[in-house]
């Protein structure tokens, strides 16, 4: 798998990217001795905090990204924290998650995903499998971008529908696999989540211009988009994205970028 995630791109908006994290933790019991797993921990500097809040006795961090984990390779982590270059597939599947578990012991307390779960299909699925990877009272903390019936990412997908680029996907388009906050509630409770939390949140964001719209979805929603066509082609795609796209927006300074996010947490009974 081609990896275009970079983190120089993905961290231009830190601060705004960093909230929905500290709401989500927010939601977890701390327990003493937990183990815990962040489901695309991109960078890790997050999974750094989730461990040390919550006193974890060993916290993994999981992500697709070589280039995303780079910076967990160099200086000393932190005992119990450790990372490993994986999909969120792999994770659930009982081979790679017997592999990824020192001596394959126990199951873990938390598993904890931020930003992350859109990437996969079928969440009906995926949200089962991942409550039967957890402990007895063990919980589930996950938040998922709720941006696709936003202009950012329709504009997206009907540039891709048309020439050349159509061609250059070869049939491909970008899945959307993201619930309603009710579904998720509901589907919680019937994966033995007997108290779950669902909620949807917009998040203002206040950018220097309707311009860091684009530098903002480069960064996250297009990386998807680039791993499908040839760089050359990508650099004409995201110059007829940002022409389609600003003559939508508002050319106002400060510009106002609302953006909706789904948090989920549920414990196990």
């Amino acid at each position: 798998m081609t990896d275009t995630w970079d983190p120089r791109q993905y961290d231009k908006f830190e601060r705004e990217r960093e909230q929905p994290f500290f709401d989500l933790l927010a939601l977890v019991r701390p327990a003493p001795g937990m183990r815990a797993v962040d489901l695309g921990c991109g960078t890790g500097k997050l999974t750094r905090t989730l461990h040390q809040r919550l006193a974890a006795r060993e916290t993994l961090g999981i992500d697709r990204s070589h280039s995303m984990l780079a910076g967990t390779r160099t200086g000393a982590q932190p005992q119990g924290l450790r990372f490993e270059v994986g999909t969120i597939e792999d994770f659930v599947s009982d081979e790679v998650a017997r592999r990824l578990r020192p001596g394959g012991e126990g199951r873990w307390d938390l598993i904890f995903s931020n930003a992350a779960l859109h990437w996969v299909d079928d969440h009906e699925r995926l949200l089962e499998q991942l409550a039967a990877t957890l402990a007895p009272s063990g919980q589930l903390a996950f938040q998922v971008p709720a941006q696709h019936d936003t202009l950012t990412h329709r504009l997206a997908a009907e540039l891709a529908a048309v020439e050349p680029f159509k061609s250059a996907f070869g049939g491909w388009h970008r899945s959307q696999p993201v619930l309603t906050p009710d579904a998720y509630a509901r589907l919680l409770y019937c994966c033995g989540f007997r108290d779950p939390k669902a909620q949807l949140i917009v998040y203002p964001h206040v950018l220097a211009s309707r311009e860091d719209v684009v530098e903002w979805v480069k960064g996250t929603m297009l990386t998807e988009y680039r791993r499908h066509l040839p760089a050359a082609v990508y650099d004409q795609f995201v110059e007829a994205y940002r022409a389609r796209l600003l003559e939508r927006l508002e050319d106002s300074r400060p510009f106002f970028y609302p953006f909706k996010r789904i948090l989920c947490w549920g414990q196990r009974a």
